[in-house]
């Protein structure tokens, strides 16, 4: 299978295609520096001339673009993978989140991710969209928890982590084999991938158990701070928990 990916210079798309390359999936990516997504024709040749049999939209982009590319796998009856945000919800009303519920955002990244959902929907019925929580890598590189908490313990000298936020997360692979499986099981619709929708672990436990499974000199100190059950529920069975990846002993 020949599947576009988009955003290949991004965290979590480097993931998804060593991943899919494991599969036997050939990977074609997107060169923006010699064709601009936002011009219409340009991306038409493109396309025809890659011909992809798969699509999985990663990269930030505009709901335009995102659009075009909705539309171009439904015209060829591929399948079409796009990644959006638990920040598609607001912190009220509370979670867990399921996949039919109102999106809350108020505005920002989950505002935007909005937009490339309607857009996506609207060109294509049969689009697969994948809604995702804060991405673990145990490289500790790029945008991701391990490196951000790293970041914060360098910063501040510990980590205050809440015992009031369940948040949404997931390790990179296991997202990425999730999205594989959604692209061969070709059911458009929404869903929901989180680890830790089934574990509902805190934040604070999060932090602890990672710590430990990567044996890191962090200063974690738990505090009531930020409350919100920020979980993705309605596809447990759809991606590995995060007690099998860094389970709390």
């Amino acid at each position: 299978m020949r599947v576009l990916i988009t955003g290949l210079n991004g965290t979590l798309a480097p993931v998804v295609a060593r991943v899919l390359e494991q599969q036997g999936a050939e990977i074609l990516a997107w060169d923006r520096q010699n064709v601009d997504p936002e011009n219409i024709e340009a991306s038409a040749g493109y396309l025809e001339a890659l011909q992809p049999e798969a699509i999985v939209h990663l990269a930030m982009g505009s709901e335009h673009w995102a659009g075009r590319l909705a539309t171009f796998a439904a015209q060829q009856q591929i399948p079409f993978v796009f990644t959006s945000t638990v920040m598609v919800f607001d912190d009220d009303p509370d979670g867990p989140h399921h996949p039919a519920d109102p999106r809350t955002e108020k505005d920002g990244y989950g505002t935007y991710k909005v937009r490339c959902e309607d857009a996506i929907l609207a060109a294509n019925r049969n689009a697969i969209i994948a809604r995702i929580g804060w991405q673990i890598d145990p490289s500790g590189e790029g945008n991701n928890m391990l490196a951000h908490l790293d970041q914060w313990q360098e910063r501040d000298g510990k980590i205050e982590a809440s015992t009031l936020w369940k948040p949404a997360c997931s390790f990179m692979e296991d997202t990425a084999e999730s999205l594989w499986n959604l692209l061969q099981a070709r059911q458009g619709g929404i869903y929901h991938l989180d680890a830790n929708a089934r574990d509902g672990w805190t934040f604070a436990q999060v932090v602890t158990a990672l710590q430990k499974k990567f044996d890191r000199n962090w200063e974690v100190v738990p505090v009531e701070g930020y409350k919100h059950d920020q979980r993705l529920a309605g596809h447990e069975n759809l991606i590995r928990p995060l007690s099998d990846r860094i389970g709390m002993g």
